[in-house]
């Protein structure tokens, strides 16, 4: 049986389902959902998630939170924290300054993660769910370095990135099917007995 670790960039896969109004799959599973993308001859060795804390508005956080909370009651489920930082954005018609805020440190994360255990064995074959270009670099290395190891990349949908296409031993993007059948259930219950519910808006 071959090794796998799964590599998801939570904000690529975040935007794809939101570019396709795939609202009820925000409730993901993604122990199961990396499952799901095995084939009968590999094994799941671990999922790694990238993401970072949103802090406003109010109600997104809430439910990020709420997501996460269901997140780390799976086993073999790491999550790896990047961060926001608010850049200045002027208006090129009135003028007005406003804050946007623009993730940072996922790739970059993703990258140490990725090339660390291929250097510690850890995997055969690495899937990657993202689309971010920026990520060139660590596939590039692996390949070097480790030419048995091969790099699949599931692009979420509405993602594609011919230039990582080119570097990667193979790809393909997640359908809906995968999605619809790696969902958690209604209530997702914590070890000390507290529910946790699907978000309103998401059903």
């Amino acid at each position: 049986m071959k090794k796998v670790i799964v590599y998801i960039d939570g904000f690529n896969l975040y935007f794809g389902l939101k570019s396709k109004g795939w609202k009820r799959f925000y409730w993901i599973n993604l122990v199961q959902l990396s499952k799901n993308l095995l084939k009968n001859d590999q094994k799941l060795v671990s999922t790694k998630y990238f993401t970072s804390r949103v802090n406003l508005p109010p109600d997104k956080a809430h439910r990020q939170n709420v997501f996460i909370e269901a997140l780390e009651t799976l086993p073999d489920l790491e999550i790896f924290y990047g961060q926001y930082q608010s850049n200045s954005v002027t208006c090129n018609k009135c003028g007005h300054i406003m804050l946007r805020p623009n993730e940072k440190m996922t790739d970059v994360n993703i990258a140490v993660e990725m090339l660390s255990d291929a250097f510690q064995n850890r995997f055969d074959i690495a899937i990657l769910i993202s689309a971010d270009s920026d990520l060139s670099g660590p596939i590039k290395s692996i390949k070097k370095f480790f030419p048995n190891k091969r790099i699949i990349l599931a692009f979420p949908p509405d993602r594609y990135s011919f230039e990582l296409t080119k570097l990667a031993h193979g790809y393909f993007t997640i359908g809906r099917k995968k999605f619809h059948d790696s969902v958690f259930p209604e209530f997702v219950l914590k070890p000390n007995g507290y529910k946790l519910t699907i978000p309103e808006n998401w059903k």
